[in-house]
């Protein structure tokens, strides 16, 4: 048997949050994906137009990967993007539940190392409104690991190609109201044009492959965004 788990609004297509399916000792994913269209069509039309990412064991696949018995399948809608942080991979790194002090952040970066000589700061917040619709609270979910995993990609790809000295990244999950903090990341270099292009590089990259989704409360509704600016 195989886990196939879905999330954000997919979950409300499937109507349920993962789904069983024997493939007997193995099957590629394009016929898995057979599979999952006979049971959940809306869902395996969102497949067939690339709406959607599929990972194996939280990474990306492609039609011809193999897939055994016990491996664990996410549908991924759109990311909208990050309970406490998987214990693997740096400290650096976490997404949670509760509220962060970003004081706190900023300390752990200076207190990596002697040699910076600057901090360059991003934070996002909730915002009350979006594309003309008020909203009343956000809803963020994670694929727990797999979102962990993404964000120390990040921060070590970022350690690699840019001239800094380290990089916090913190992502808070489940509700958030206006105005509250949501996304916090801290970059430390020896000179400012190097952590200003580090820290752009990493929300951008936190925002295209990290899988986190947003449900936005607005007066007539919930949705779940499939973009972000």
């Amino acid at each position: 048997m195989v886990k196939v788990k879905f999330f954000a609004i997919l979950k409300n297509l499937a109507g349920k949050e993962d789904a069983q399916f024997n493939i007997g000792s193995g099957i590629k994913l394009k016929d898995l994906v057979g599979m999952i269209d006979k049971e959940f069509p809306k869902i395996g039309e969102m497949i067939r137009n690339k709406r959607v990412l599929i990972s194996i064991n939280h990474e990306i696949g492609s039609d011809d990967m193999q897939i055994k018995d016990g491996d664990e399948v996410g549908i991924l809608p759109p990311f909208a993007g990050g309970v406490k942080g998987s214990s693997k991979g740096s400290s650096m790194v976490r997404v949670q539940k509760e509220d962060f002090s970003i004081d706190e952040e900023i300390n752990r970066v200076k207190a990596s190392s002697g040699d910076i000589g600057g901090i360059v700061v991003f934070l996002g917040i909730g915002r009350g409104t979006s594309r003309g619709r008020s909203i009343k609270k956000l809803d963020f979910e994670h694929y727990p690991g797999m979102a962990e995993k993404k964000l120390n990609e990040i921060r070590e790809q970022a350690l690699k190609d840019f001239d800094i000295k380290e990089v916090n990244i913190v992502h808070r999950v489940s509700e958030i109201s206006i105005g509250e903090n949501i996304v916090l990341i801290v970059v430390g270099a020896a000179h400012r044009a190097d952590a200003f292009k580090a820290c752009k590089w990493c929300i951008d990259e936190l925002k295209r492959i990290t899988p986190i989704w947003k449900k936005e409360t607005t007066p007539d509704g919930e949705i779940w965004v499939e973009e972000h600016p």
